[in-house]
């Protein structure tokens, strides 16, 4: 795919925004024309790719899925997060009927990633339109740092700034990979249908997107941001975690702006001079 306009990459304040949620949202980015197809294309099923297949060879076999991901704003985000090239870790099609009385277990998608410099993210694409009763994909912002192995976190049923995905038809959302969530049950007439990829990078993560806002206030405004669930000194962890993630992202590691990291990095290397006591009781200096 070709590489997207610098108009249509992410701005270091929605780079930010991502890092500190782990979510990105689009609103009605898809047409209403794919959207009105797009139902019947899902409900026959995408044909399957293998793990690694590079993105550029994908879905030869869906021309729906090519045009979806080559939408403007839909490339520039998948290059601002994962960059050129990404592999298709898998994709899959879920369908929750009407009046399913399950819900997914709160989770994330993978076991313990401890990846200080990397990350995976899905996109999730919402064909119509999606309203509380139908259930949509609950989430729990700035979890994606706080490292789980997939359904530890099954037993909690409900958490402090938890959201419930209510959108328009052609909704996508980015999410990174480690974001605790899970589909929940449709209490509605109508079947949901929503399509997920997951992408893996294949370059460093640094500066893929536009950096033109790389210092404006606003970045450093979302990177300190606070959730619900946050305790005290929770919050703080989330913070450094955080930074450290815009750290790496940005190819700047003095870049702190409330000094979280600097505080329990600082491992000075300059020495003082030493005195020390000469055997005949004269002082020297070392």
């Amino acid at each position: 795919m070709p590489r997207p306009h610098r108009e249509n990459l992410l701005t270091s304040v929605q780079m930010a925004h991502f890092v500190a949620t782990g979510a990105l949202r689009m609103d009605a980015v898809v047409p209403e024309e794919m959207n009105r197809r797009a139902v019947d294309v899902l409900r026959a099923g995408i044909p399957a790719e293998p793990y690694g297949t590079p993105l550029s060879e994908a879905f030869a076999g869906s021309e729906f899925v090519r045009q979806l991901l080559a939408l403007p704003e839909i490339a520039g985000a998948i290059h601002s997060l994962v960059g050129p090239d990404p592999t298709v870790d898998h994709h899959a099609v879920h369908i929750r009927e009407a009046h399913c009385g399950e819900a997914q277990d709160l989770h994330a998608d993978a076991i313990i990633d401890v990846r200080p410099d990397a990350f995976d993210v899905q996109l999730m694409y919402y064909p119509h339109d999606v309203t509380l009763e139908m259930g949509g994909t609950l989430s729990v912002p700035g979890t994606h740092l706080r490292r789980v192995n997939e359904t530890d976190i099954g037993r909690y049923q409900n958490l402090l700034g938890q959201t419930r995905l209510v959108c328009p038809a052609g909704t996508v959302v980015f999410l990174h990979h480690g974001i605790w969530h899970g589909g929940r049950r449709n209490d509605s007439d109508v079947d949901r249908y929503m399509f997920k990829i997951r992408f893996n990078p294949t370059v460093r993560q640094v500066r893929l997107w536009n950096t033109d806002d790389l210092y404006d206030e606003a970045v450093a405004r979302e990177l300190d941001q606070s959730f619900p669930w946050h305790e005290w000194a929770t919050g703080r962890l989330e913070r450094y975690n955080r930074v450290k993630l815009w750290q790496a992202l940005t190819g700047d590691d003095t870049y702190d702006p409330e000094f979280w990291v600097t505080r329990v990095s600082n491992r000075p290397q300059r020495v003082v001079a030493q005195h020390s006591v000469h055997p005949w009781g004269k002082k020297e200096t070392a």
